[in-house]
């Protein structure tokens, strides 16, 4: 997921994607130790995706960089 997406969506829609991606993080996690998958990148690349709608959701909360809450 880029950080355009990500600036794009609403924060309920955000909560909705972080919710998803660390249930699925957790998943990954937990298939990992007992199953060979051939998606590895997948893991790195949801656990980028979960950074950095959490950063959007600060600078928001905070008012940085001049977004607002939507």
């Amino acid at each position: 997921m880029k950080i355009d997406e990500i600036r794009g969506k609403t924060d309920s829609e955000l909560a909705f994607e972080l919710k998803n991606l660390t249930k699925e993080c957790f998943d990954r996690r937990f298939k990992s130790g007992t199953d060979t998958s051939t998606e590895t990148a997948r893991l790195r690349n949801a656990r980028r995706a979960v950074a950095r709608i959490r950063t959007v959701l600060h600078e928001r909360a905070n008012h940085i960089r001049g977004q607002e809450s939507r």
